[in-house]
């Protein structure tokens, strides 16, 4: 399953996301991992039951390298039932090129694994296309 929380930068996404995060750790039968560019950022506000990866360390610029980056942490751990992404857009420079195929691997992925994917993505609600607005409960 993919969730997507959705809006403009600075309305609060993270807060919420880092909430949903420590959340899934206290109930989640498996791992529960953070993903973002900068986790230090947040380093302190999440549980440290949770495995963080830092995106900033590797030289990410598309879609396709980053779902590649999400697989290579799934192979290595077949006990992982969440994955929470910050800022999902700047780890690719902010492009949404692609981000649809990304989505929809993503999906795929969740359902083969059983993962459940949040996702924090700064676009604007009202112009957002419907194949982001699917995603968002």
């Amino acid at each position: 399953m993919i969730e997507l929380l959705i809006g403009t930068k600075g309305t609060g996404k993270t807060k919420v996301l880092i909430e949903n995060v420590n959340s899934a750790a206290k109930s989640a039968e498996g791992n529960v991992v953070f993903i973002s560019n900068n986790t230090s950022q947040n380093m302190y506000n999440i549980t440290s039951k949770v495995r963080m990866a830092d995106t900033s360390e590797f030289d990410i610029s598309s879609w396709d390298e980053f779902l590649g980056f999400i697989c290579g942490i799934i192979s290595g751990n077949f006990d992982i039932t969440n994955v929470f992404v910050d800022g999902t857009l700047k780890i690719v420079n902010n492009s949404l090129d692609g981000f649809e195929a990304f989505l929809n691997s993503l999906d795929a992925l969740g359902k083969k694994f059983d993962i459940n994917f949040e996702l924090s993505v700064s676009v604007d609600k009202d112009a957002a296309p419907e194949y982001i607005k699917k995603y968002v409960k």
